[in-house]
This record gives C-alpha cells, sequence and structure tokens, in this order.
C-alpha cells in the first residue's frame, strides 16, 4: 500500500500550499469568493491528512480514522460554507471593495493546483471510497476555483464588487449539495468503512499490507 500512501502524502502537501496561498491572498484583497474556496480546500486538507494517518496505523485504527475523516469532509464542509453564506448575504448589502486580478490571478492557480491534487488521487479512488470522495471534491474544485476568476472577470468589466459575494454565495450552495449528494450516495461505506479500510480488509490480499 506504499503506493496509495505516497499518492496520498502528496496530495497532502500540495493541498497545503493551495490552501494557504489562497487564504493569504483571499484576506488580503477582502476577495470572498478566494475566502470560501480556500476555507473548501482546508476541508478537504483536514480529510487528506486523516486519510493519510489511516495506512500508518492498524486496522482498527484505521478504520476509526478514516471514518473520522468522512465526517470532518462532509460536515466541516456544511458548516464552513453557513458561515461564507451569512457573509456573502452581508456583503451583497454593503459591498468591500474587491481588486479583480486578484481572484482572477489566484483563483486560476489554485484551479491548477487542484487538478494536480485530483490525478494524485485518480488511482487509489478506485478502490477506496474514502479516497474517492475525497477525489470527486478537488475534481469539483477545478471548476470552483475557477468561480474567483469569473467573479474578478466581472468585477473588472462593471466595476461592481457585490459579484464577490455573490460568486461566494453560489459556491457555498453547490459545495453544500455536491458533498450531500455524495454522502447520500456512499453513505454505508463512507461512514462505517468496514470492507475497504486502506487496504486491510478484502482487498488486502491482493495489494498487500500497509507496511509493504
Amino acid at each position: 500500500m506504499a503506493h496509495y500512501r505516497n499518492a496520498v502524502g502528496a496530495a497532502v502537501a500540495l493541498n497545503t500550499a493551495i490552501f494557504m496561498v489562497e487564504a493569504v491572498a483571499g484576506l488580503e484583497s477582502n476577495s470572498l469568493s478566494l475566502i470560501v474556496d480556500s476555507a473548501h480546500n482546508l476541508s478537504d486538507e483536514v480529510a487528506l491528512v486523516f486519510l493519510f494517518l489511516a495506512f500508518l496505523v492498524p486496522l482498527a485504527s484505521s478504520s476509526a480514522l478514516q471514518r473520522w475523516a468522512n465526517i470532518l469532509n462532509s460536515v466541516g464542509l456544511a458548516s464552513i460554507c453557513g458561515l461564507i453564506t451569512w457573509q456573502a448575504v452581508g456583503r451583497l448589502i454593503h459591498p468591500v471593495p474587491v481588486p479583480g486580478m486578484i481572484p482572477i490571478t489566484f483563483g486560476f492557480i489554485a484551479a491548477v493546483g487542484n487538478w494536480g491534487v485530483a490525478r494524485l488521487l485518480l488511482g487509489p479512488s478506485a478502490k477506496n471510497p474514502a479516497i474517492r470522495l475525497a477525489y470527486l471534491h478537488n475534481m469539483g474544485d477545478v471548476l470552483v476555483s475557477l468561480a474567483p476568476v469569473a467573479a474578478g472577470f466581472l468585477i473588472a468589466i462593471s466595476g461592481r464588487f457585490s459579484f464577490d459575494p455573490l460568486v461566494a454565495l453560489l459556491v457555498a450552495s453547490w459545495i453544500m449539495w455536491s458533498t450531500g449528494r455524495e454522502v447520500m450516495r456512499s453513505r454505508e461505506q463512507l461512514i462505517w468503512p468496514t470492507e475497504l479500510v486502506c487496504g486491510h480488509g478484502t482487498e488486502a490480499s491482493t495489494y498487500g499490507s500497509v507496511g509493504e
């Protein structure tokens, strides 16, 4: 399972860079669309860290870690998006100045980075439903990260700063919908992963033990 562990570890490192760069850019420019995307990446980061740790511990602990990763990746996203929605409504009423080129530049960088994370998780996602959830999130993140780019262009063209919180509101709604859909489709495997837990279960004989 070393190839799974290495892929998830590399995804953690790349996702960390995306989150930090986008968060700093969003805070410095007052861009709520960048902040909501960085918050999404932070939620994915927590889940990826838990998944990586699940490859390093025995079966019982691995199952618990993977379950917590699933819960955090779902409940955490819903909570963060609720907060962003509240902030977005306030900024629609009282717009905050946002330089359009900042969300354009860093949104594009984040989109490229999320595509890289998704590619790293593609192989492991075929055998593990928890990694599949993280993979699907990052594939969605590629498009979601382009939302700040759209907001930046609209601000640059129209001069209306309200486009930034409007895009943030749309992104938060999409995140909650897509996460809820995936949890409902895979809820038994995601919340109670018994058949396949990071290679410990039925696939272990094929792919080897975690320590290999």
